[in-house]
């Protein structure tokens, strides 16, 4: 079994060259989902993909003027939002949600009470959306919002942080369900963190713990460890990331882990089992994508670097429900079109080979998983893959039903191939 990435869908698949674009993908039915923008009315347009190709959804370019910073989530039942500042309103913050096939806005359009400066979306666990941003009419100090079912309210008060601040980023921890922004202070560029504990927001960890920092991305692992990435301005410009550890804020392997690479176009995110993955701009690899991933002791590449078939641009990185990450760029080859491109399996061989034939329980797993094939287990062997293609475990398979004890191996998504001479079964588990 090999891994590699692949193009979901052709190549290029947008009408045109986009000039931004956000990724996410649906909890619901593991589709992948496109927010971007175009240079010839900078207006907001969602595709997705639906097993075989890349179609609209909804109208194209929804919004009514000009957007910036458009983003694209989703609630857990499938719901997807898109925020944007918006041009029409003096670049106050908008949301649109869907409704059948129609883009309708969530309460009203530009409800910011002035210019909203990078707005960042986060869809809380009870599927409100919230946005944070800049506040225009706060100095540009943090303001939080969210949709209350009726209107936009303000999350403790309005323009929280000190004044000047910058890159706001909104996560929700899925363990306390709270709000969590990641923010800019000036004047040193520090990074800080604050959580919102239903009345008011407080520091969490050290106030400014970073070194100076430009374009932190908060996000969580679903056991509630908190990571930033940031782009390193006292190492190269290198890109860098911290954890939090319950006390202090500290850096997840080395801070230049891109070997001085001029890591650019950067996206971060944290899989379903729990590893930190970054994407980005490789300019030693001819300024195509590349992705690594912090295996618990060093950062490694996912794949080859330099995979995509070009420069590759305005990365974004985002997780299926198998924990397989998706990568959408700026498609240098495709005349700045949109890419998507998946980390997955690649079987080779003779057979035609079917994830539905074998069945894994309990998944995730945490200290065993029981193996249950569908056909002939004479002579069967089982090799356990993990995400970087290599063999971490193989055994024969006597039994229809076969329970294998993983508690030794790390975190992480797996691969499971049961091969004899008539047929090959594969399937996946996360080990958490």
């Amino acid at each position: 079994m090999n891994y590699t990435w692949k193009f979901v869908g052709n190549p290029g698949f947008t009408n045109g060259s986009i000039d931004e674009i956000n990724l996410a993908i649906d909890p619901t039915d593991n589709q992948p989902y496109v927010v971007f923008d175009q240079p010839t009315n900078y207006q907001t347009t969602v595709m997705n993909f639906n097993g075989s190709e890349w179609n609209y959804v909804g109208d194209t370019s929804f919004s009514a003027a000009g957007v910036g910073y458009e983003q694209i989530a989703f609630s857990s039942y499938g719901q997807p939002y898109v925020s944007y500042q918006d041009a029409r309103y003096d670049d106050k913050a908008t949301v649109q949600t869907l409704n059948g096939n129609t883009w309708v806005y969530v309460g009203s359009a530009g409800f910011t009470p002035g210019e909203a400066g990078m707005p960042s979306l986060a869809i809380s666990p009870s599927g409100q959306p919230y946005v944070a941003f800049m506040d225009g009419t706060k100095e540009s100090a943090v303001t939080v919002m969210r949709f209350n079912g009726s209107n936009w309210v303000y999350v403790g008060n309005q323009g929280f942080t000190v004044e000047d601040t910058d890159y706001p980023s909104i996560a929700f921890n899925p363990v306390d369900s709270l709000p969590y922004v990641a923010f800019i202070e000036w004047p040193n560029d520090f990074i800080s963190v604050m959580k919102f504990d239903g009345t008011s927001w407080n520091y969490f960890g050290q106030q400014g713990f970073s070194p100076p920092a430009e374009f932190p991305v908060l996000s969580f692992s679903q056991s509630g460890q908190a990571y930033v990435a940031f782009w390193d301005e006292s190492v190269y410009d290198a890109t860098s990331v911290m954890k939090f550890d319950g006390t202090n804020w500290n850096y997840v392997g080395s801070r230049d882990f891109d070997g001085n690479a001029g890591l650019s176009d950067w996206s971060f995110a944290v899989s379903v089992s729990g590893q930190p993955y970054i994407s980005y701009q490789d300019s030693s690899h001819s300024y195509k994508a590349t992705v690594q991933m912090f295996d618990g002791t060093n950062w490694v590449f996912v794949g080859n670097p330099g995979f995509s078939p070009a420069g590759a641009g305005l990365t974004s990185l985002a997780f299926g429900s198998s924990d397989q990450p998706y990568i959408a760029f700026f498609d240098g080859s495709e005349g700045g079109k949109a890419t998507v491109m998946e980390y997955d399996s690649v079987y080779v061989g003779i057979n035609e080979l079917k994830e539905s034939g074998l069945s894994l329980y309990p998944n995730p797993a945490i200290d065993k998983i029981t193996v249950v094939t569908s056909g002939e287990t004479q002579k069967s062997y089982m090799t356990i893959v993990n995400i970087e293609g290599q063999q971490v475990m193989t055994s024969q398979i006597t039994q229809p039903s076969t329970t294998i004890d993983i508690s030794n191996l790390p975190g992480g998504v797996y691969s499971v191939r049961v091969t004899n001479e008539s047929a090959v079964e594969v399937g996946k588990f996360v080990k958490q």
